[in-house]
């Protein structure tokens, strides 16, 4: 099960009712989260969750309505007590934007390591999360995120049955560990089944339509994918700054053949955003607005991969 929290939904400037992006995820004891706003930290807290089981921070880009709660939020993980590593993933240059934010936070009990993206898109693995970044279309290097929990298949009983070692192997196969035993090598294959379907999530914010985002979006269980504006006057707008507009995000949605698809990412004047959705919806039905604080459990599905 991976539990996702849309903390903010906002962009360029927090509002009274909109706090800027940010989103958290958590999954088997780790917590992941996806920029830093300003406001995060309050966002978390009206959510009812705590920063210091953050152990992975992605940042999309670095512009200040992304990465402008960062300063505050590790004062907060250091005077909760945390020691424990934390690891953060973004564009060129994430080292030297970090350091100068801790100008403020100078002293902290933990090791932040740093993971710099290379290239149009890059894996990472951490904590049970197989992370894609991929490169969107933006003003300045930008990407998206593709989070997966995978599942392995089903372990194969009467198959273990059948090879010549004891019992007390089972486990180290199951876990997907090789066995050597009297001079033999037994691998997690000869006794499990096909992978099975796992979690998928995509989020991405600040970008153009791109095949990117289609291409790592697809057959997502859930796409939370910006829409910047909604007002039919506001296209020429989303082109020029390098955003999308709702219905542009419907219909990546569609094309990726996503389960369901949150809007975030809302312009500061867009207020009845409510208004929209209908012709949203006729681009792509399972589509619905991101609100602050709006949480899903994404679970696994019966049946094979």
């Amino acid at each position: 099960m991976l539990d996702v929290c849309l903390l903010g939904t906002g962009g360029m400037m927090p509002l009274p009712y909109r706090w800027l992006t940010a989103l958290l995820t958590r999954y088997n004891g780790s917590s992941l989260l996806i920029d830093c706003g300003e406001g995060t930290q309050v966002a978390m807290k009206k959510a009812g969750m705590s920063p210091k089981p953050i152990d992975i921070m992605c940042f999309t880009h670095y512009h200040a309505d992304h990465i402008s709660g960062l300063p505050g939020m590790l004062l907060t993980m250091g005077n909760a007590e945390r020691t424990e590593p934390l690891t953060m993933i973004g564009p060129k240059g994430l080292e030297r934007v970090v350091n100068a934010l801790r100008t403020i936070a100078p002293e902290l009990p933990f090791e932040i390591r740093y993971l710099e993206i290379e290239g149009a898109s890059q894996h990472f693995s951490l904590n049970g999360y197989e992370i894609e970044a991929f490169r969107v279309n933006h003003n300045v290097l930008c990407y998206g995120y593709t989070i997966e929990i995978k599942r392995a298949g089903k372990f194969d009983v009467e198959a273990a049955q059948k090879l010549p070692i004891p019992r007390n192997y089972w486990g180290l196969l199951q876990r997907g560990e090789t066995v050597e035993y009297e001079g033999e090598t037994y691998t997690p294959q000869l006794v499990m089944g096909k992978p099975r379907k796992g979690i998928k999530l995509t989020y991405c914010t600040d970008t153009r339509p791109t095949k990117s985002l289609v291409e790592a979006a697809e057959h997502s269980d859930l796409l939370i994918c910006e829409g910047m504006y909604a007002e039919a006057d506001k296209l020429e707008k989303a082109k020029q700054y390098k955003h999308m507009t709702f219905y542009e995000a419907a219909r990546v949605a569609k094309d990726a053949q996503v389960n369901e698809l949150w809007l975030t990412h809302f312009s500061p004047s867009l207020i009845h955003a409510e208004e929209y959705m209908d012709k949203v919806k006729s681009i792509f039905p399972q589509a619905s607005l991101g609100k602050d604080g709006r949480m899903k459990e994404l679970d696994f599905e019966e049946g094979e991969a």
